[in-house]
């Protein structure tokens, strides 16, 4: 028999707030946080907007020699799962740590220490490289920093499947969980890569907006969407065996009930364009389940504000849920955050089950002229209140990885 799963905490640093409760306030609130890029000068850049996490006091969490050896997405990383954990109210001496796993993804991981440690080597010399370089730069050190933190002895990794990283991550501890390999994860994404080189390479990509206003940068399913804006941050969810979190009597915002994982197998960046890859994930989670499609009220789109992207993901949905698409609610929170890249899928998590806690979907703000092939109800500049039992959320990255997770309202 299939175990349950439940989320019983919940760590976020996003561009639109620095907790979970603030980063959801400003969804509601149709906060949007892309502005000038701050972090370099981006004069000679072709794209000078990005959604760049503000007013984060790192010296609350780290001492000066931690911030000098962690990589800013490590450091993300890891003040997420410190939120979770308090969050969680978990006393770590009354659960078996050898059954306490972490996942935490990320796209790039730590982009602009390599950048940074390029100038060295280059300037002066390969004597003068950190011997912290490489245990600073990998991917994997959000996720071993972060389970040396909490003492999680159990399943360690780190999903690098793009912008689908972060739910695959989540989908991945789900699954460890429910089949019993572990009985707690903490599970998500964090990236920090608004950087000069990514900067530079997602431009001559033509992947990115390179317009000036903030309030046309980021416009899932607007017809003259031109291109996705970088975000930063990290989110996390603590995922928790059922019964294992009634014993400690936990509080659970929501259940995960569905995964599902797929390739399109067609192109390095490019979506198929018949939208197929995606429509399987949709399926898969949708078996996972064991849900009809009627029982879907809202999505949580992957939804960048790319030409290609926002039109096809619309055909995957459509291919799906036929008929009941038109009763769906799909919107993007993209339009708040940018695109967090790996981080996004965990970000948008956060968001979905805050919006199924609260019977409340998110607008896409900043909507306003009409795309006929997204003719979807995108929820457009207005959010609303709704009861929702069954939520889903997308996530669909660069090598055709297609991810969608399902949530579930709590019911004892």
């Amino acid at each position: 028999m299939k175990r349950r799963v439940v989320i019983t905490a919940m760590g976020c640093i996003s561009p639109i707030g620095n907790t979970v409760d603030d980063t959801w306030k400003s969804i509601k609130d149709y906060k949007c946080g892309i502005a000038p890029i701050t972090s370099f000068d981006s004069g000679e850049f072709k794209a000078k907007l990005a959604a760049e996490v503000k007013n984060l006091d790192m010296e609350k969490y780290f001492s000066a020699r931690e911030l000098k050896f962690n990589a800013r997405f490590t450091q993300f990383a890891r003040i997420v799962s410190k939120q979770a954990m308090e969050d969680s109210k978990i006393n770590l001496s009354k659960i078996d740590c050898n059954r306490f796993g972490v996942i935490i993804a990320s796209g790039i991981g730590g982009l602009l220490v390599i950048e940074d440690t390029c100038k060295t080597l280059i300037n002066d010399g390969p004597s003068r490289v950190s011997p912290f370089f490489i245990p600073t730069a990998l991917v994997n050190l959000a996720a071993g920093s972060v389970a040396i933190d909490v003492g999680a002895k159990g399943q360690c990794s780190s999903e690098v499947t793009a912008c689908a990283a972060g739910s695959q991550a989540i989908g991945e501890a789900f699954h460890k969980i429910r089949d019993g390999y572990e009985d707690i994860m903490l599970a998500g994404g964090s990236e920090a890569s608004i950087t000069p080189l990514a900067i530079s390479g997602f431009s001559s990509m033509r992947a990115l907006y390179t317009g000036e206003d903030p309030a046309r940068a980021s416009i899932p399913f607007d017809k003259e969407r031109s291109g996705f804006v970088m975000g930063e941050g990290a989110a996390v969810l603590l995922l928790e065996e059922l019964e294992h979190a009634k014993k400690r009597n936990a509080k659970i915002y929501a259940e995960v009930v569905g995964y599902g994982t797929s390739c399109d197998a067609f192109h390095i960046t490019a979506p198929i364009s018949d939208g197929s890859g995606g429509a399987l994930a949709i399926k898969r989670c949708l078996d996972d389940a064991s849900v009809k499609i009627t029982d879907v009220s809202y999505i949580n789109a992957h939804g960048t504000s790319t030409p290609l992207n926002d039109g096809i993901e619309t055909l995957a949905i459509k291919s799906v849920f036929g008929s009941h698409s038109y009763d769906l609610a799909v919107s993007s929170t993209k339009s708040n955050t940018g695109h967090l890249l790996g981080a996004a899928g965990a970000v948008e998590a956060v968001i979905t089950v805050k919006a199924i806690q609260d019977s409340y979907i998110p607008a896409t703000i900043n909507y306003k002229v009409k795309d006929e092939n997204c003719d979807l109800d995108i929820v457009a500049n207005k959010g609303r209140n709704k009861e929702i039992k069954y939520a889903m959320s997308n996530s669909l990255g660069f090598g055709g990885h297609n991810v969608s997770l399902l949530f579930k309202k709590w019911e004892v």
